[in-house]
């Protein structure tokens, strides 16, 4: 709660008004077994740790790279949870945790990376000069994530529909 005191109204205003969008980016980053509001909130933390929002040049853009790199940091350590637990326990039944139709299921099958690429580009109308500036990668990158994410994207939509 000490960073909520420290943190100004002018912080606040910028928070207030760049939630929406950032809600929605995490929730299309998010891995599946991390809720999107605690991705943001992870992300948001970790940056007014070290900047203040209205220092900041593009604030949306940086955090943006914040949620994107907690996501990617997320899905490497369950991983190596994952990892380990199936060494340690192979004669154990995995865990299945109950999965909930959805639109954008598909989309979970994708890396963070290659869906922020197609989320920004794709659902949010940026540029793909801007989705390289808020990733922290360039152009190319971007472009490439972007059409990876399709062609995946793609591979996974026709085996569903493949009999």
């Amino acid at each position: 709660m000490q960073m909520l005191s420290r943190t100004q109204a002018d912080e606040w205003r910028i928070i207030d008004q760049l939630y929406p969008s950032l809600h929605r980016f995490s929730a299309v980053v998010a891995p599946s077994d991390l809720e999107p509001d605690d991705l943001l909130q992870e992300a948001l933390v970790a940056v007014l740790r070290r900047h203040r929002l209205s220092a900041l040049d593009h604030p949306a853009a940086y955090l943006r790279k914040a949620i994107l790199s907690v996501a990617v940091s997320h899905n490497r350590t369950m991983g190596r949870r994952r990892t380990a637990m199936a060494q340690y326990n192979a004669s154990a039944t995995p865990v299945v945790l109950p999965i909930y139709p959805s639109d954008l299921t598909e989309l979970l099958a994708l890396p963070p990376r290659e869906r922020a690429a197609l989320y920004l580009h794709e659902v949010e109308g940026f540029r793909y000069a801007e989705v390289a500036e808020m990733l922290g990668c360039s152009e190319s990158a971007a472009k490439k994530a972007g059409a990876r994410g399709r062609r995946h994207l793609v591979r996974i939509l026709e085996s569903e529909v493949a009999p």
